[in-house]
């Protein structure tokens, strides 16, 4: 089981951080870079969905074809967590080395695109979540939760689907 959930987790967590690298440096390097929260759930969605091979993979080779929902709920979410640990932790290494002030330059961004009402809220907003950001377990809480929930929905969703009990 170990060993499943490494290669899958990895590869999950491989492709998530590319993703994550190529969109903070589009949105890093281009000012008027429109990004698409919808668009990046569903890309984590259809990364995510490689958990339902991992869990298919483990209960076919390993176990005989059958398994429980709890077994296969906890293979997919111990997937989902290998590959958003892998996402945190490059995250870490990507903001403190490469773009430490990230933050500014998403703020900036938010400013752009909300309404002229709004700006001094936002502005406030952000100004509180760059105190907070300078905290690395702040940072290490909300990076885990940008991708975990989304990992285990979908490890959910598989564990109902694969499940099969011996006859």
């Amino acid at each position: 089981m170990k060993r499943n959930i490494l290669i899958f987790g990895l590869i999950i967590g491989t492709i998530l951080c590319a993703n994550m690298i190529l969109m903070v440096n589009m949105m890093y390097t281009n000012p008027d870079f429109k990004g698409n929260d919808i668009v990046g759930y569903a890309a984590m969605v259809v990364l995510f969905s490689l958990i339902y091979f991992g869990v298919r993979n483990y209960r076919n080779k390993y176990l005989d074809g059958f398994i429980s929902i709890g077994k296969a709920f906890k293979a997919g979410a111990l997937i989902a967590l290998v590959a958003s640990t892998m996402y945190v932790v490059v995250w870490l290494f990507y903001y403190y080395l490469f773009v430490p002030d990230f933050i500014d330059v998403y703020t900036e961004h938010l400013l752009k695109t909300c309404a002229a009402s709004e700006v001094e809220t936002k502005r406030a907003e952000m100004a509180n979540f760059k105190e907070m950001y300078k905290n690395p377990l702040f940072v290490i809480l909300i990076t885990y939760s940008e991708v975990l929930p989304v990992g285990l929905i979908v490890a959910l969703v598989s564990a109902l689907v694969l499940k099969r009990n011996p006859q």
